[in-house]
């Protein structure tokens, strides 16, 4: 596979990955009835203020474009994730699904939960079994169908 053709399939499937996780995510918050995370947009503002760049807005506008930003970063963070899981393949790395799901998972949920833990927004070392479930479980989703799709492409 080309390295170009790699990067695009991986974000092509990092996208699909993020609508598996938002899936998962969605689906878990209708059955146990729990709220949605404001760690999304708490990481933006975090990061917006050690970068120094001021989001703009005051009150209720500000809030609402965190509360915007902050599922945007994920995106980001999952499309990135899959291009570079797909610049692997181009270069010919290769495992078995379920270790490539797990990796890619696992990677994309340390990206996002290292953010997190390095700019002060949360410490996952302090979570609750049911976070760590609540976090894992999508980002499984997420592995499994950026390698699902990677391998169809490639085929």
């Amino acid at each position: 596979m080309h390295v170009v053709r790699g990067l695009l399939g991986g974000a092509a499937a990092g996208a699909a990955g993020v609508t598996a996780l938002n899936a998962a995510t969605y689906l878990d918050m209708a059955v146990r009835g729990r709220p949605s995370s404001s760690t999304p947009q708490d990481t933006v503002e975090a990061l917006a203020e050690r970068v120094h760049v001021d989001v703009p807005g005051e009150g209720a506008s500000r809030e609402n474009r965190l509360q915007g930003l902050g599922p945007l970063q994920g995106i980001a963070t999952g499309v990135g994730v899959g291009a570079l899981w797909g610049l692997g393949r181009a270069l010919g790395v290769r495992s078995p699904f379920v270790v490539s799901a797990v990796g890619a998972g696992g990677a994309a949920m340390a990206l996002a939960d290292g953010s997190m833990a390095a700019l002060g927004v949360s410490d996952p070392r302090e979570w609750p079994v049911s976070s760590w479930a609540a976090d894992a479980v999508p980002h499984l989703a997420y592995g499994a169908v950026v390698v699902g799709v990677l391998r169809a492409i490639v085929r």
